[in-house]
């Protein structure tokens, strides 16, 4: 009976340890997924532009096809690259990371201009419609995994650099097991709810539930231009702010801590003129406000590089593929 409850003990407290591990990675996990909102957001905004043309029928269908790409992107190649990252190259993360807040501060200034009436974005779809409905599907379910991939390798590095130094392989596999699925679960679900809200507001629209059932289906098709617009604004003001705050903070790990003090400085000061109760409220918007301007900066700066140096490189290389294909 005494080895019994011996057992029983050992069980309850092996329970314990794996419920507080449970807790240890979903609390890394939320951290993690916060710290990379930028992505996600550019994620949600850019997705729905890939479905547009396409039958009705076939949006949800190639939704699910890319949030299927997305999840072998994350889960297939990114997760294991990041593991080995962190046990044998751990030196990588910080430049990687500020790789990728220097892409989103280029992403949300390319955004910027292009609505300033700056020339094109680089993303743009220019897949054209070749009259194939199966082809132009195909071609843009490619598209949007190939964008994909760089936003996950984004996300996935935001991840790995929130988890604290010295956790266990299997802490960090977990981690970014769990942002992966709940990030891509987020994100399209949220992209086939915007892609679908035009077609339930127009059997609102003309249902026989009412007036109000009506009015509610033709407000919701009214409103589906400004949630997008809104959307991108959103998003684009989230790559500015995180990417710069990934650059700040990537030169502070690096011992160039005077830029991200001085910040930390001004906004401390700005909150103080403040209320009381709103001085940790100031201090975050003023730090957020700052750390988006220095990421507009940067990525204007790094638009002529992208088209005058990067642009050209990569048409070279992809020239040179075509001629060997």
């Amino acid at each position: 009976m005494s080895g019994l409850l011996a057992l029983l003990d050992d069980v309850a407290g092996i329970a314990k340890v794996a419920a507080a591990s449970i807790d240890d990675v979903a609390a890394h996990a939320a951290k993690a997924g916060s710290k990379a909102a930028g992505a996600v957001i550019d994620d949600a905004a850019v997705t729905p532009k890939y479905v547009q043309g396409i039958d009705a029928r076939r949006e949800l269908p190639m939704i699910w096809r890319i949030a299927r790409g997305s999840i072998i992107n994350k889960v297939v190649i990114l997760l294991p690259v990041a593991l080995l990252l962190s046990a044998f190259a751990p030196w990588m993360i910080a430049p990687l990371l500020m790789l990728g807040g220097a892409y989103l501060c280029f992403e949300g200034a390319e955004k910027l201009a292009h609505a300033l009436g700056r020339g094109g974005h680089h993303g743009e779809d220019s897949t054209g419609d070749t009259g194939d409905p199966v082809h132009l599907e195909e071609t843009k379910v490619r598209g949007a995994i190939k964008t994909d991939f760089i936003l996950s390798a984004e996300i996935m590095t935001i991840a790995l650099a929130s988890i604290p130094a010295g956790a266990p392989v299997w802490m960090q596999g977990a981690v970014l097991l769990l942002v992966a699925l709940a990030i891509t679960a987020a994100v399209y679900g949220a992209v086939a709810l915007i892609v679908k809200a035009d077609d339930l507001g127009l059997m609102l629209a003309r249902s026989d539930g009412g007036a109000l059932i009506r009015g509610l289906g033709r407000a919701i098709v009214r409103g589906m231009p400004r949630v997008m617009v809104l959307l991108t604004v959103v998003g684009t003001a989230a790559m500015l702010w995180v990417g710069g705050s990934i650059i700040l903070h990537g030169l502070e790990q690096m011992g160039l801590g005077a830029p991200a003090h001085l910040i930390h400085n001004i906004a401390a000061a700005a909150a103080h003129l403040g209320p009381e109760g709103w001085h940790g409220t100031v201090e975050w918007l003023v730090t957020a406000l700052i750390d988006g301007i220095l990421g507009l900066c940067l990525g204007l700066l790094l638009i002529p590089v992208a088209e005058h140096v990067l642009a050209p490189v990569v048409a070279l290389f992809r020239g040179a593929a075509n001629e060997r294909g």
